[in-house]
């Protein structure tokens, strides 16, 4: 573990709060020049490369290519070749024009993105969130535009460079956008709007649920590497995911967050554990989480989130007004000023739209902000829960922890940070034991 930093925790809260104020969360107001270069030989080509080859970067990279008609795939990387080559099939079949990616540009391992991010103009990054500030500040210092998913980091060193990253991003007039789609969402958008106008009164407290199965739990192929099974089930271990407060709950507390103008509690406590699901399937993440927030002004935010299996599952975002509710992710408001919305929206779509149009008129979006903060808020939860304690913004502002190894260290041969336990199952963090800041 690494030691705090040498500044007070006043202090770094402070210069946490004024630095992320000024990053913008929209587009950024003036026209600012494109980085000399940025098309493909001086075409209207904009070479897109993906860093992580699952799901969730098969889709962003679909969605890119929707976005854009001078958008051509030219470059991705995975931990697995295998992965490569068939989600590569997977997207030629979608947009057979725009995929140009040769098995010279396919590539694997630890170090891929680093020849994916010198082949492209737009990087589009979506792997275990441990990377994500790694390669999002590799990318922004080469001169390129990022998408990445959330989580932005999965512990406050992580978030640190993400920070810088966004600060850089935003001095060279780049696009930084975030994978935190409900600010991409119109209904929400408005949901928001009508709460910061007054339909529901002043915020006496927030709920936000996400209960659920086990997300993406596959089963373990022969002959794989302790290593390359837990790369991929990477959900599953903390040193990859940061756990599922972080992972999943973070749209939640982004939300809540954006709800309060996008004010960022100031402390929680929490609770969780592992109750259930202990087979080594389902790595050494907790199952269940239950962190309580509070804002500066006093109104707190009860979040949950569970991930097992023969229980009630939601997923919902309550803000309770003096005045009335407002239901964020049904866009409802019930009270004194009922309203509900009821067109359609893809924010997943939306963002590359929005993302692959400021490229082109020249007026970055970097949504710097909220990632950094929405991300933090997710780990000081993360963190009460696994260590018990109660957790300030100061406190994890001002620590320089991280879960080892730190990502620019992690290669194809090295030994993974947590191995099976003697009974069986992999060890997991013990409330009131556990140190972590």
């Amino acid at each position: 573990m690494s030691n705090s930093s040498d500044k007070t925790p006043e202090t770094t809260r402070r210069d946490f709060l004024k630095t992320s104020g000024v990053l913008a969360s929209t587009a950024m107001t003036g026209a600012l020049s494109l980085q000399s270069g940025l098309f493909a030989a001086g075409s209207d080509i904009l070479r897109v490369g993906m860093i992580g080859c699952g799901g969730r970067n098969t889709g962003a990279a679909a969605q890119a290519l929707a976005a854009d008609p001078g958008a051509r795939l030219v470059a991705m990387c995975d931990i697995f070749m295998d992965r490569v080559k068939s989600k590569r099939g997977v997207l030629i079949n979608q947009a057979k024009d725009q995929v140009m990616v040769d098995d010279d540009h396919c590539f694997d391992g630890f170090d891929g993105y680093k020849q994916v991010i010198e082949a492209s103009d737009v990087v589009v990054i979506a792997n275990a969130a441990k990377f994500h500030p790694l390669h999002t500040m590799t990318a922004i210092k080469a001169g390129k535009h990022v998408f990445v998913e959330k989580p932005h980091g999965i512990d406050p060193a992580g978030i640190k460079v993400l920070q810088k990253a966004s600060e850089l991003a935003k001095q060279k007039g780049l696009c930084l956008v975030s994978g935190l789609h409900s600010r991409y969402h119109v209904g929400y958008e408005e949901t928001v709007k009508r709460i910061h106008d007054g339909a529901i009164g002043d915020i006496v407290s927030i709920e936000e649920n996400f209960l659920r199965a086990p997300y993406v739990v596959i089963d373990r192929q022969p002959g794989l590497t302790e290593l390359q099974w837990q790369c991929s089930t990477q959900y599953h271990f903390a040193w990859l995911s940061g756990d599922d407060v972080p992972q999943s709950l973070v749209h939640n507390l982004d939300r809540a967050s954006w709800a309060m103008k996008n004010e960022i509690p100031v402390k929680c406590h929490g609770m969780g554990g592992r109750s259930s699901m202990t087979d080594p399937i389902y790595g050494d993440v907790f199952d269940h989480h239950a962190v309580v927030y509070e804002f500066a002004n006093g109104v707190p935010i009860y979040a949950f989130c569970r991930t097992t299996t023969g229980c009630y599952n939601e997923s919902s975002s309550l803000v309770r007004g003096s005045k009335g509710q407002a239901d964020i992710t049904r866009c409802r408001i019930t009270g004194e000023n009922p309203w509900r919305w009821t067109e359609r929206c893809n924010p997943y779509q939306r963002e590359h739209d929005l993302l692959f149009a400021a490229i082109r008129s020249g007026k970055p979006i970097n949504n710097g902000s909220y990632m950094t903060r929405s991300t933090m808020t997710g780990i000081m939860g993360q963190i009460s829960c696994y260590t018990g304690r109660e957790v300030t913004l100061n406190e994890a502002m001002a620590s320089d922890f991280y879960y080892p190894p730190r990502a620019e260290e992690c290669h194809d041969h090295m030994d993974p940070p947590t191995r099976l336990g003697p009974d069986g199952s992999y060890p997991v963090p013990i409330p009131g034991q556990t140190k972590m800041i």
